[in-house]
């Protein structure tokens, strides 16, 4: 598979770092991180990004002078026509099994994974399914 590149929005840089290196070093794609909604919108329409990786609990996190969360970031992108083809997996430490389902709904997000990722090929095999 081509080198993809992906952007992986968290708002903890340490575990941001450390996903992003086991990313790349398990992979040939490109990881970048941000954690500023603003910046999220910019390179999603710019078409530099194949994927986009969002944590649901991104703190201090504000868009239209409103709080957000990850899910509402993915319904923001889903909803635009310029970035709705972008796949989206959620990432959260904090959902329960049967949250899932009105979780993804909510966001339209393409895929959701649980935190701490234990086992990184599960998540890039969900990445190579949807690119």
């Amino acid at each position: 598979m081509k080198s993809l590149k992906i952007l992986l929005v968290e708002d903890n840089l340490a575990l941001a770092k450390s996903t992003s290196k086991l990313i790349e070093r398990l992979s040939k794609h490109k990881v970048q991180i941000i954690d500023q909604p603003e910046t999220i919108f910019e390179l999603c329409m710019t078409d530099k990004v194949d994927i986009v990786i969002m944590d649901v609990n991104l703190s201090e996190a504000s868009w239209a002078d409103e709080e957000v969360s990850g899910a509402d970031l993915s319904r923001l992108l889903k909803t635009k026509p310029e970035t709705a083809h972008i796949p989206i997996i959620l990432l959260t430490a904090y959902a329960m099994a049967n949250e899932k389902e009105s979780l993804m709904a909510d966001s339209q997000a393409n895929e959701f994974l649980t935190k701490p990722i234990r086992d990184y090929n599960i998540l890039l095999e969900k990445i190579e399914k949807l690119v």
